[in-house]
């Protein structure tokens, strides 16, 4: 008994295809952000900085291309933080920030949740992470080492 499978998976180029078509989706809703004049006045004179920060972190948890993170990408991005959390903790957080009550963050609602005033859970994580991953680059040239103090 054999399967077919008519789904074309091919990685590579029809991968970097897709990235670069979502890239270019979110690049457009970022410009509607930009041309807000609400958010120029609210102190956001790093907006185009942020905006293309939040698009890379959303494509990167957006396993699967779809627009959105749904509750199992949810998890996966917890588990890569260090961050595990149960599924109803998960449920929790993506109703805190999903307004079209659909059970999934699309990028508006991500972009919004880290551009708004008020501190979801998942925003709370999401910078700490930001600043443990600066706080952790290393500074100036390495010291010298010879084969002695090799492992």
């Amino acid at each position: 008994m054999s399967v077919t499978n008519n789904n074309n998976y091919q990685g590579g180029k029809t991968y970097g295809r897709l990235k670069s078509h979502q890239s270019e989706a979110l690049d457009e809703i970022n410009q509607t952000y930009l041309h807000d004049d609400a958010l120029k006045g609210d102190g956001f004179e790093d907006l185009p900085e942020r905006l293309e920060s939040y698009k890379e972190q959303f494509m990167e948890f957006d396993e699967d291309n779809s627009g959105d993170i749904d509750i199992m990408e949810l998890k996966r991005m917890m588990e890569k933080l260090g961050q595990a959390k149960t599924h109803l903790e998960l449920k929790k957080m993506i109703a805190e920030v999903d307004t079209t009550n659909s059970g999934t963050i699309h990028y508006n609602e991500f972009v919004e949740m880290m551009l708004g005033s008020k501190s979801s859970v998942l925003k709370l994580i999401l910078m700490f992470e930001k600043k443990a991953k600066e706080s952790q680059q290393p500074v100036g040239i390495p010291p010298p080492r010879d084969l002695s103090s090799l492992p």
